[in-house]
């Protein structure tokens, strides 16, 4: 047997694609015991520099965005500080002018997000082959309107948008079907917890709240008079700082989700008597102090970050710490190659643009039917902040999916004696995909040997 041989035979066997051998169940059943009993002991505030550093800027950000709201509100610069731009354009807008514009986005947010979870609950097959297959569309009817009004920019750029998801899903769509699958298990298990799916709905109205200062500052900065290069550049900067609050809240729900859903298939079910009491709430405390600040360090690195959370939310590890030990994990058992393979994450983030786009388009309409030269401003932005809201619902089914991969990564039984045919179906998969790499590992090696008795 040659080297590339053994070494997948050995990931396959730690992988364990079966109900684990004997002497392998007891030091994974540790493992797990070690997080289970992590979750009820007493933390340490983890990454505090970043917890403070996330409070500053929303302190500071909050000071910018009340000055610019009322310094158009009702009245023209009403504070005086439009001498001290040096753009000055002489622009008659005000606050209140172009706040209802973003009111119209957050509402459709809103709105995408709620039904979505609840829709979730009862098709969420067919909502996420909606996300999937309209949002090409989509894009391309926007694509079509920009043109239309002469934002050649943006037409070309919602069209190559098209055209690469339309790309995207036809070189996965033979990894949909098991994509689809582990969303299914995911959205069975989040709304087996209805009061975790009540944390997430309340998470949205926490960020309508600031969501509401957020717009009316925004409002007043298209509203200003400081020129068309300065009016951007201020919202470049403050929908930077949204889509960091934007992430630390969606994180923190994540890591919420992935606590109970660890919780839970540990246990057994949410109502054994070994489940910890009030798990969900101590959940919340951790994710809101102790780990606070983790959440809001990962957060600045969302797309490495999806996985790690797991770490912080149920051992209260450090973000780094998380990133090692979550990498380690899914190397050692070979579960790696089962991730790559899903593209599930790529669905839920189809429905996210899908949502803000929507939320953007309804803003946007209205704007140019009431100021059409602010319509590019007002629509992207209005864009980002229905991405938000419709995130914080989506990223409830992504902290099922992360949980139910690391709990089939720690110990398969876990996933067995909560839904054995999902096991099956999971383990098939790790099988072929692993069978898979080994044949490319052969492949390559032989490809290696052969070049190296070439003469060269």
């Amino acid at each position: 047997m040659n080297d590339s041989q053994s070494l997948s035979s050995s990931s396959y066997n730690s992988a364990s694609i079966s109900v684990p051998d004997q002497d392998v169940e007891p030091s994974r059943r540790n493992t797990n015991s070690t997080y289970a009993l992590s979750f009820e002991q007493s933390r340490h505030w983890r990454d505090v520099f970043w917890l403070a550093v996330f409070i500053v800027h929303l302190g500071g950000l909050g000071l910018l965005l009340v000055v610019f709201g009322l310094n158009r509100f009702k009245k023209n610069d009403r504070l005086n500080i439009d001498k001290y731009t040096g753009f000055l354009e002489h622009h008659r807008g005000l606050t209140e002018y172009y706040w209802p514009l973003y009111a119209v986005a957050a509402g459709a947010g809103t709105f995408l997000g709620w039904t979505w979870l609840l829709l979730l609950g009862y098709q969420a097959i067919h909502m996420m082959k909606v996300s999937v297959h309209i949002l090409t569309t989509y894009l391309a009817v926007v694509s079509v309107f920009c043109f239309w009004a002469q934002q050649f920019f943006w037409g070309v750029a919602f069209a190559i948008g098209a055209v690469l998801q339309f790309l995207y899903v036809i070189s996965v769509i033979d990894r949909l079907p098991f994509s689809m699958l582990v969303l299914q298990k995911a959205v069975k298990m989040a709304w087996s917890l209805p009061r975790v799916m009540c944390i997430a709905y309340a998470f949205i109205l926490v960020m309508l709240s600031w969501m509401a200062l957020w717009s009316f500052g925004a409002a007043g900065v298209v509203a200003s008079s400081i020129g068309d290069s300065g009016r951007w550049w201020l919202l470049v900067v403050f929908s930077i700082s949204l889509f960091w609050t934007g992430a630390v809240l969606c994180n923190t729900v994540h890591v919420i989700v992935s606590g109970m859903v660890f919780l839970v298939l540990f246990h057994g079910g949410q109502e054994t008597a070994s489940m910890p009491s009030n798990s969900l709430m101590k959940s919340l405390r951790y994710a809101v102090t102790t780990s606070f600040g983790s959440i809001c360090y990962g957060s600045l690195f969302t797309a490495a970050v999806r996985t790690l959370r797991w770490e912080i939310a149920v051992s209260g590890k450090s973000f780094n710490h998380s990133a090692r030990d979550a990498w380690e994990l899914f190397q050692s058992t070979g579960v790696e190659a089962l991730i790559a393979y899903d593209c599930s994450g790529a669905v839920l983030l189809m429905g996210t643009i899908l949502g803000g786009l929507i939320a953007g388009t309804c803003a946007g309409v209205w704007t140019w039917l009431r100021s059409s030269d602010r319509v590019l401003m007002v629509g992207s932005t209005s864009m980002l902040m229905g991405m938000v809201l419709v995130g914080l619902a989506m990223v409830v089914v992504e902290g099922a999916v992360t949980s139910l991969y690391i709990c089939y990564a720690l110990d398969p039984l876990l996933i067995h004696r909560w839904d054995p045919e999902f096991f099956n179906q999971m383990s098939e998969m790790l099988h072929q995909r692993l069978q898979h790499r080994s044949a490319r590992g052969r492949q390559v090696l032989t490809h290696n040997t052969l070049d190296s008795h070439i003469p060269s």
